[in-house]
């Protein structure tokens, strides 16, 4: 395994990061500045990875579009899952360019090479079906648990409910070709086959699969709020550079009267204007313009997003070409937000707008409020609840 090949799985929607997955998959929404698959793939290339297939489906257009051929001098390879029916299905779709032992990861997830690197290097080590990366975390039950013993998988449940000494399932897979015919071989779940499955089946065949036991950033974006928990991380962990002089380094523009707290992480083309109060835990897209007196902290600003003069930006998630009038205040959470036809309740986000919402300035926003692209928010209006596309909210 010189040459180290991997397959990313980046075909699902991510439904319930709605509105902003309206027009792009979840692998392309932010994580400060950047999307999530573009820090996928720079931990796929410090763990010495040489080649990269990436599986996508929905909006794939938008990843092939961003990426192109190479991704810092690695060939990426595209292949499309027509239909999503599942993690197993989508890595059946990569089966032609596999030959050897492979490497699979979400490109929806976080992790840091040092978990992609122990998996390597135990594969490395045995002849084992598959290698599993694992983490002691305390949140099993949103995720998948497994459970060892001496080194080796016995149990793999996708969210468990029981109190056994569950390890996490970080996402990250070394396999052999066997993998392959055990998706194929497994009984699918509504009607979705899934890499789950397939590792069930190695164990009901006696295959060993083993799981190895690591330390290191993991993180995922499931709700709208988990965008900014993400680009947090990524300041907490180093990843991303929030020091005042790692900004200044861009062609970003920051008024000498403007108040930069770090951490905070701004994309080509900004512009802080005099009096602005920007940070700590601030992430503004390309082009993105932060007006006079305007106050943002704890927000993930997407690229050529406008916030007005005197504004305050709270616990806010933007998505493309939104507006925020001048004067309009996003106090910032705990709110309760409704996501599908589950409330979720005292979550920290301010507000959610989606891509290329228009607020004509003026406004409050109740925290936990969701605006869907396109909508307009007229002069005066409070903004509770969850508004759909297209809207207009007025007085």
């Amino acid at each position: 395994m010189n040459s180290v090949s991997a397959v990313v799985l980046a075909g699902g929607e991510g439904t319930r990061l709605r509105p902003l997955t309206q027009h792009r998959p979840k692998p392309m929404l932010p994580a400060a500045t950047t999307p999530i698959l573009e820090h996928v793939f720079d931990q796929l290339l410090a763990a010495g990875v040489t080649e990269i297939t990436i599986v996508v489906g929905y909006g794939r257009n938008r990843v092939q579009t961003y990426f192109g051929p190479t991704y810092e001098n690695v060939p990426l390879t595209y292949v499309t899952q027509k239909n999503q029916f599942g993690s197993g299905h989508a890595l059946l779709a990569a089966e032609d360019e596999v030959d050897g032992p492979v490497l699979v990861v979400n490109g929806d997830q976080l992790v840091e090479h040092g978990i992609i690197t122990d998996v390597l290097d135990a594969h490395r080590k045995t002849t084992t079906a598959a290698t599993l990366g694992l983490l002691t975390h305390i949140d099993v039950g949103e995720y998948g648990g497994v459970l060892l013993r001496d080194g080796q998988v016995t149990t793999i449940v996708e969210h468990p409910e029981d109190e056994r000494p569950y390890r996490l399932n970080a996402g990250v897979y070394l396999f052999d070709s066997r993998i392959f015919d055990a998706i194929r071989a497994a009984d699918p779940r509504t009607g979705e086959q899934s890499l789950i499955d397939g590792i069930q089946e190695l164990l009901a065949s006696d295959a060993v699969v083993q799981g190895v036991i690591s330390d290191g950033l993991w993180t995922d974006a499931t709700y709208p709020w988990d965008l900014l928990g993400v680009s947090f991380e990524l300041f907490e962990a180093g990843i991303v550079d929030g020091s005042k002089g790692a900004t200044t380094e861009t062609s970003a523009t920051i008024h000498e009267s403007a108040v930069i707290r770090e951490p905070i992480v701004l994309g080509p083309d900004c512009e802080i204007g005099p009096g602005a109060v920007v940070g700590p835990y601030v992430c503004l897209g390309d082009n993105a313009t932060v007006g006079s007196n305007a106050v943002v902290e704890r927000s993930v600003v997407d690229a050529d997003t406008r916030i007005g003069a005197g504004a305050t930006v709270v616990d806010c998630v933007t998505g493309v070409g939104v507006t925020i009038g001048n004067g309009t205040t996003i106090p910032g959470g705990p709110g309760d937000v409704r996501v599908g036809d589950r409330i979720f309740e005292d979550e920290h986000l301010g507000a959610l707008l989606a891509d290329h919402v228009t607020d004509r300035g003026g406004n409050t926003y109740v925290p936990g409020a969701i605006v869907g692209s396109d909508a307009v928010v007229e002069t005066g209006a409070t903004v509770r609840g969850t508004i759909p596309e297209g809207t207009e909210v007025r007085p």
